[in-house]
């Protein structure tokens, strides 16, 4: 594809996806859209329910597998807006609209350098770009759906809005539903256990613990008690206390590994409710980071989670737009990034890939 044409009709495709609601779980009519527009530069697509994706045209089973991959849908817009979120109206240098930064920019420019790519020949990697759902509620049909589709990957790069800084960690999620027990009685009387009392060692445990293993990009496994539940009356002691626990992960330890060292400290019973949204990380080695190295990019860890956490392999998180802006009123992206993007991408696969 001309490279000249890859932005105006990047931000063209933008600004369609920005106007049709594209709410988790209700991504049908963007994906059908981001279909159409591929479709139309005559490669194939194919399509799980609200998930598209396509090979590159000379893809060989021999090679390995690189996958760019971005999200289409988008969180509701919050109370203070103050534009129509669908309008998808550039001011000042800038495309606003729900779901511009968070991920429209990542999508096209992926969309963009994908198609840039498709028809070449003798690249060392085949290309396969997944434009996914679901991924703001961390659903079980986005990506982690098509991935047996998607065949044996090697590497990944996933459009998420990182300022195009190179976030090589990004710390997984594990929420945990907790119960303290006692047993009731009257409040009155020197009756019962109090479920509240039970709980709070293990609640003071989760405030102060510290993992010993820090990793080099995330930092600390970080713990915090969000939400406590106890008690039906004021007269009765609770013969339980329901507590959950954020905890944020890093690379330094496993999901099973966290989870085992805090059964072994609190009294109360523990359930995950998901073992899913795992940290993930990229050697500092991989030739992905390297490259994005050399073009003058920074490294970091990412406190956010991403469908990258669905993700086995070595994966980067790298997109135009910035976190910071992810979900707020009159969501905006800088034309500028997504023109960027689109560059550095190429750079980056350019390097890679050839």
């Amino acid at each position: 594809m001309d490279k000249k044409n890859l932005y105006p009709e990047a931000l063209d495709l933008l600004q369609q996806l920005i106007a049709i609601p594209s709410f988790s779980r209700e991504e049908d009519k963007t994906a059908s859209t981001i279909a159409a527009f591929i479709e139309s530069r005559g490669v194939e697509v194919h399509r799980r329910l609200n998930n598209i994706w396509a090979f590159n045209k000379h893809f060989d089973p021999i090679l390995p597998t690189l996958l760019l991959n971005s999200h289409h849908d988008t969180v509701k817009p919050n109370t203070g807006y103050t534009r129509d979120p669908f309008a998808a109206t550039v001011e000042d240098g800038k495309l606003y609209g729900l779901g511009s930064n968070d991920a429209g920019g990542c999508l096209v420019s992926l969309l963009a350098t994908f198609l840039y790519f498709y028809e070449q020949e003798g690249l060392r990697y085949n290309l396969v770009y997944a434009a996914t759902a679901e991924e703001e509620v961390s659903g079980r049909n986005g990506l982690e759906l098509v991935l047996p589709e998607l065949g044996e990957l090697e590497a990944a790069i996933v459009g998420e809005p990182t300022l195009m800084q190179l976030a090589v960690a990004e710390k997984g999620l594990l929420v945990l539903d907790c119960v303290a027990i006692g047993r009731s009685g009257h409040a009155a009387r020197e009756e019962g256990l109090n479920a509240i009392y039970e709980a709070l060692p293990d609640i003071t445990w989760f405030q102060t613990y510290r993992f010993p293993k820090v990793s080099e990009h995330l930092g600390p496994v970080k713990m915090s008690v969000t939400m406590l539940e106890a008690g039906t009356q004021h007269n009765v002691v609770p013969d339980k206390c329901r507590f959950t626990v954020d905890v944020r992960l890093t690379d330094a330890y496993s999901m099973e590994e966290v989870l085992e060292v805090i059964r072994q400290h609190v009294k109360a019973e523990v359930t995950p409710r998901s073992m899913r949204l795992k940290p993930s990380s990229i050697p500092m080695e991989h030739p992905l980071v390297q490259t994005g190295i050399a073009l003058g990019r920074s490294t970091y860890g990412s406190p956010t989670t991403s469908d990258q956490a669905l993700l086995s392999i070595p994966s980067l998180k790298l997109g135009p737009g910035d976190s910071a802006r992810s979900h707020m009123a009159d969501e905006f992206i800088y034309l500028d990034e997504i023109e960027e993007g689109i560059a550095l991408y190429i750079n980056i696969l350019e390097k890679v890939v050839k």
